[in-house]
């Protein structure tokens, strides 16, 4: 019975590769029959710098580290592993407890364990053995929760899906929305990099630029196909479309951060917009952003009660808006797009 769960033990050991690296000859070739013994896909190393290159492009779980080597220590050959392996199981071998290195060395550099060399392994095999344990629960760990990103994808994909069918309904509503939401989303994405927002950040201002009017799917056909100017009544209903947005989008936690452009987008830097009337820095920063591409869109799309207007007068309306229904330092960086780089903004407006 112990030799068929030995053997059992030695096939599942084979998934597992180990690297050694000792400068003595006579320590790596003891621990190579030993461990290929055990069952391990076995390497063993006498130069810490080969060591630390084949590292560096093949995969080993786990690693058995002398701590006094030449040209340099174990220590040094973890902090270059460090640089740019992080996973690396890594236990450390010492000649003497005395000169092991320090307790917050050890910890700094993410060095799981450390042991005395003996002429028996009988101690540095429990400890392979806990680290094999370790690195096939955290293999496990990795696995679900690749399963679960790509059942989160899929989920996200079809709720996305779902909302685009709700903006495709709107822009079926309401002829001026058409083309609208990808510029918006567009120019947003336009100042979110001159003001060096990060990937993900911009992925946000994307998806919230395309969706920031959906609430709209809740406003009255008569209303957004009137061709004339609105009344108040009117406007007050249009004035709803952000909250019904922020409402619909709240079903899903996917949509959490594009929330707040979705709700905000209308808010005004000196607090007079809507729905909450929220002021300044209170405005969360991508509504901000959003607010700028939106009105800027409505200035330069033509309505069936005025044309598009000239770019001379977009930037006047810009200046003179600056701090009171826009943030000021995004308006001047909006001004410095419409002045010195408008080719940027004449490409999105191409494409739509």
């Amino acid at each position: 019975m112990r030799i068929g769960s030995q053997n059992i033990e030695n096939t599942e050991n084979k998934n597992y590769k180990i690297i050694a690296v000792d400068d003595e000859e006579g320590i790596i070739d003891s621990l190579s029959i030993f461990l290929k013994r055990s069952g391990y896909d076995f390497t063993g190393v006498t130069n810490p710098e080969e060591a630390i290159e084949k590292v560096k492009n093949e995969h080993f779980d786990l690693m058995i580290l002398d701590f006094i080597m030449t040209p340099f220590h174990g220590d040094q050959v973890v902090e270059e592993i460090r640089k740019f392996n992080k996973e690396l199981y890594i236990l450390l071998l010492t000649g003497h407890k005395d000169l092991a290195p320090p307790l917050d060395t050890i910890r700094r550099l993410d060095i799981q364990g450390y042991c005395e060399k003996s002429d028996k392994f009988d101690q540095l095999l429990l400890l392979i053995e806990s680290g094999i344990k370790s690195i096939a629960q955290m293999n496990e760990i990795k696995k679900i929760n690749r399963e679960l990103k790509s059942t989160y994808d899929l989920l996200e994909k079809s709720y996305l899906e779902s909302i685009e069918t709700l903006r495709y309904t709107v822009e079926a509503k309401d002829t001026y929305t058409k083309g609208h939401s990808d510029r918006v989303s567009e120019y947003s994405v336009l100042i979110g990099k001159k003001v060096g927002l990060s990937d993900d950040d911009l992925r946000i201002l994307q998806i919230g630029g395309l969706f920031h009017d959906v609430g709209k799917i809740g406003v009255p056909d008569t209303i957004l196909q009137k061709p004339e100017k609105l009344t108040d009544d009117e406007y007050s209903e249009i004035k709803n479309h952000p909250s019904i947005g922020a409402h619909i989008l709240s079903t899903a936690s996917i949509f959490k951060d594009i929330i707040p452009i979705v709700k905000h987008h209308h808010e005004r830097f000196d607090g007079h917009g809507y729905p909450s009337m929220l002021k300044g820095e209170d405005i969360p920063y991508f509504a901000r952003i959003a607010a700028i591409a939106d009105t800027f869109d409505a200035m330069t799309s033509r309505r069936s009660y005025r044309d598009s207007l000239p770019l001379d007068k977009v930037i006047e309306e810009f200046k003179k808006c600056k701090g009171t229904q826009f943030d000021p330092q995004l308006t001047d960086v909006f001004l410095d797009i419409l002045e010195n780089h408008f080719e940027e903004i004449k490409e999105i407006q191409e494409k739509y």
